[in-house]
């Protein structure tokens, strides 16, 4: 298999085209440094309210990551007033934050309900006025990029104003679009559409600007999964969310499939523990150890769906208050199934990161 190309997004060159998407409450500096020691070459920062970058402290945790280590990353905005995107995306950019990324997907019921998000998407008017004010006013140097989902619903109406939103981006100066597959009123039910993400690299292509990146989402679990997509859909890049809770070596995994070669063995569990060990160190860097045993409290819920007695081991997480509590479910972790640390999650193990 011919390796993929890379994905370029304005000024970046990706060479591995498979990145690490904005997950509210996740993809802090700790979770995009294991993603990149598996990988990923990109990564975006959890997706930030604009009001909350204009009005936080500078050294707030979700501002923070590491000038050697943490490059390039993208910052995610939402919000619905084009000034204030604008403030808070010069904020950003004075950060050392290498890309924006502006949030028209969001399906929570209370974003919508604030008219943020993918409720933008039934109106383009004031998508397209946000588009066009932060692109103006950020450096040429910058890239612009916009997550969409494929329509607030089904209806033809909805596809219509996601094309609106869409064509209108583009001669506004983004160059690369990241689509999630469901509507915003599917939320995460039902299956992720990829033929119309498919439909989407087509549309672009036929209007000749194929040079806008397409990235493709939704329901990119497994390796296997990454590479069909990918093949199949004729997308620039993949970004992978949920999958990447507690899974970092997906990456791993999708870059030697995307490479031609077979799929590394799963970790063991002493591998895991590793890892998870690593993550927690990273957290408590940031955090303090009292804010990151509770902050990675989910973090290992995640990660014990890789172990064969994944009730017993959550259950433990969920009780973790301390740092010692954690380092104890840590022993616990590899001791339980498998003390010589030789068994392997089953060759057919199915990781669905929900």
């Amino acid at each position: 298999m011919i390796p993929p190309s890379p994905l370029c997004l304005g000024r970046l060159k990706i060479q591995f085209p498979v990145i690490q998407a904005a997950l509210s409450g996740y993809s802090d500096a700790p979770m995009r440094k294991m993603a990149r020691r598996f990988g990923a070459e990109f990564t975006l920062c959890e997706v930030m309210l604009d009001q909350f970058v204009i009005a936080v402290s500078k050294r707030k945790s979700r501002l923070y990551f590491a000038e050697s280590d943490d490059h390039p990353v993208g910052a995610q905005l939402m919000g619905n007033e084009p000034e204030q995107f604008v403030r808070a995306a010069e904020r950003l950019i004075g950060e050392g934050f290498d890309l924006i990324d502006l949030n028209f997907a969001c399906p929570v019921k209370k974003v919508l309900g604030r008219g943020r998000g993918g409720f933008l998407l039934n109106h383009p008017e004031t998508a397209l006025k946000i588009v066009e004010a932060v692109r103006r006013k950020m450096p040429d140097s910058v890239p612009l990029t916009i997550k969409l989902r494929k329509g607030f619903d089904d209806s033809c109406d909805s596809r219509d104003k996601f094309f609106e939103i869409l064509n209108g981006s583009v001669d506004l100066g983004v160059c690369g679009v990241t689509v999630h597959g469901r509507t915003v009123r599917q939320r995460y039910e039902g299956t992720s559409d990829w033929d119309f993400i498919k439909s989407v690299k087509r549309h672009l292509c036929e209007r000749n600007r194929s040079e806008i990146a397409v990235i493709g989402s939704g329901d990119l679990f497994t390796p296997e999964i990454c590479l069909k997509r990918f093949t199949e859909s004729g997308v620039d890049g993949l970004a992978l969310a949920r999958g990447t809770i507690g899974n970092p070596w997906l990456f791993r995994d999708v870059s030697a499939l995307l490479r031609g070669q077979p799929k590394p063995e799963p970790p063991t569990l002493s591998e895991q523990r590793d890892v998870l060990a690593e993550h927690f160190r990273l957290a408590v860097e940031l955090y303090g150890e009292h804010r990151a045993a509770t902050t990675m409290r989910a973090f290992g819920v995640k990660y014990c769906l890789l172990h064969p007695e994944t009730e017993k081991i959550r259950q433990a997480f969920v009780k973790v208050k301390t740092a010692s509590d954690w380092y104890h479910v840590l022993d616990l972790y590899v001791s339980q199934a498998n003390l010589q640390n030789k068994r392997k999650i089953p060759d057919n193990f199915v990781f669905c990161g929900e």
